[in-house]
């Protein structure tokens, strides 16, 4: 297959969107990175964190080690590590600066912070929402369809930016230019 041809272009734009770096199992990376955002939106470290997600994401979570973290698991520590040491340009490499002196801070926040999880009905497989408040402020981030697809900023009850969902990409022209032989 020669570089011009549309095809080879197609799978190149395919393997740049799908392949990106990552630290670790990337579900909790997602959380992580959806909490780091809140908090950024927030602009303080929220009292209260609301963790809204899709049957997949509760699944692959829950037993899974987040990185960076000492050993922690869960939704409730993926959320804490964006949350406290989180750097969410960094994306799904958002907790790789985290040090070990920051997982007793980690811990902290997980002991005295309300932590809900909640299973999340979406039409969506692939579905987070982190809702953080303090005093009279809150704010929401919505990830969908993929690990770093926001499609939901919103803070005080103002929607701040809204996109919507990556679905639809997935009958894009180029996607239908797929097909194993090729591969």
């Amino acid at each position: 297959m020669q570089k011009e041809d549309p095809r080879y272009i197609a799978y190149l734009s395919l393997l740049q969107q799908e392949l990106v770096p990552a630290m670790g199992c990337t579900e909790p990376v997602a959380v992580a990175y959806a909490a780091a955002k809140a908090r950024e939106l927030l602009g303080d470290v929220p009292d209260s964190v609301h963790i809204g997600c899709s049957g997949s994401i509760i699944k692959n979570v829950k037993s899974v080690t987040v990185p960076n973290t000492g050993g922690m698991k869960g939704l409730q520590a993926a959320a804490a590590a964006g949350i406290v040491a989180g750097d969410p340009s960094r994306k799904l490499e958002v907790i790789s600066g985290v040090t070990p002196d920051q997982f007793p801070l980690i811990q902290a926040y997980l002991t005295k912070a309300d932590i809900q999880v909640d299973y999340l009905h979406s039409e969506h497989v692939f579905e987070i929402l982190i809702t953080v408040s303090k005093d009279t402020h809150s704010a929401s981030v919505r990830i969908t369809d993929t690990h770093t697809h926001i499609t939901l900023l919103e803070k005080d009850g103002q929607v701040q930016y809204e996109s919507p969902s990556e679905s639809s990409e997935a009958q894009s022209p180029e996607r239908q230019l797929l097909n194993v032989a090729d591969i």
